[in-house]
């Protein structure tokens, strides 16, 4: 297993760059009719312009500790340039990065004329977001495979990060709508929160669809049909966890869904909707920790071997 650092900064990385690309998504389908009352909320120039900012220095961290695996130093001062210009000019991973620096700088540029268009702005920083964050599985399992396996490997790791994108992003959107009112009346306010649950109530069952499916499959190329030697492994366990944090996500995402949403949609009185808010929020929270311990076990994952699940005995 490589250092705790390596699985900090993929821990970080992921997380910056669903918020990046979720947050925006969601607000353009989830509260497209609602456009001026989210972003008063949200605050996307900052919030770009902070997440791209800190992108880059995550992706700077990620190359000095790439390159230091890579070289065999044991300091990174004693790295030399042409190892960087080897990674960069010679391997996937290497062209994957640049290609997420210049996404990310293209995110900083929505966040400059965000102002003059914000629905453009919102629109372009997504589909970047969505670029920066398709380069983390030239870091994955999915890189090592060749040929048509590789190519379905790539496609189902990309669906299933960019699935887990655009339900973080969701959250982090309904986290912010419930703490943040801005300059929104109670009322609107209100309306603000329910046009966001009716908004990802479709998109939800679309994404916890994509997630199954591309999780099962990537279990199925990496690990194989079978549970040998998955129980006895630090990688085995560690998918055991993930599947039960998942399954919890599952849980509290269907008490939002079929319960807490129609509560605060029948809500009427303003102790009903107070309640309502503290339930929803409550149950936000503990998704929100969930989907940070699943994202961390991922990090954590990428750095160990899956092949040692499959010869464990």
């Amino acid at each position: 297993m490589e250092g705790w650092s390596n699985i900090v900064v993929r821990f970080a990385s992921y997380g910056n760059l669903m918020l990046l690309f979720g947050l925006p998504l969601f607000t353009l389908y989830g509260l497209k009719d609602n456009a001026n009352e989210a972003r008063a909320v949200f605050g996307f120039r900052v919030l770009l312009s902070w997440s791209a900012g800190l992108g880059l220095l995550l992706s700077a961290a990620g190359m000095m500790l790439l390159a230091e695996a890579m070289s065999g130093v044991t300091e990174v001062g004693e790295l030399e340039r042409h190892v960087f210009g080897m990674i960069i000019t010679g391997t996937s991973v290497g062209i994957a990065w640049v290609v997420k620096i210049a996404s990310l700088l293209g995110v900083l540029f929505c966040a400059w004329f965000y102002k003059r268009s914000p629905t453009v702005s919102l629109a372009l920083a997504s589909l970047l977001g969505a670029i920066a964050l398709s380069t983390l599985v030239w870091s994955g399992h999915g890189a090592m495979d060749t040929g048509a396996r590789g190519g379905i490997h790539l496609a189902a790791d990309t669906l299933h990060l960019l699935a887990a994108g655009a339900w973080v992003g969701a959250l982090l959107a309904f986290l912010l709508l419930l703490l943040r009112p801005g300059d929104v009346d109670a009322y609107r306010h209100l309306l603000l929160l329910r046009r966001a649950v009716t908004g990802f109530s479709t998109a939800g069952t679309l994404i916890v669809a994509v997630l199954i499916v591309t999780g099962i499959v990537n279990y199925l190329l990496v690990v194989g049909p079978t549970l040998q030697g998955v129980t006895s492994s630090l990688y085995g366990a560690l998918l055991i966890v993930k599947l039960g944090l998942f399954t919890a996500m599952l849980s509290l995402a269907a008490a939002n869904r079929f319960r807490l949403g129609p509560l605060l949609e029948r809500a009427k009185k303003h102790s009903q909707v107070a309640a309502a808010k503290r339930a929803l929020f409550k149950s936000l929270a503990l998704e929100t920790g969930a989907v940070t311990l699943i994202l961390l076990v991922v990090a954590w994952l990428g750095t160990l071997n899956p092949l040692d699940s499959a010869t464990a005995s």
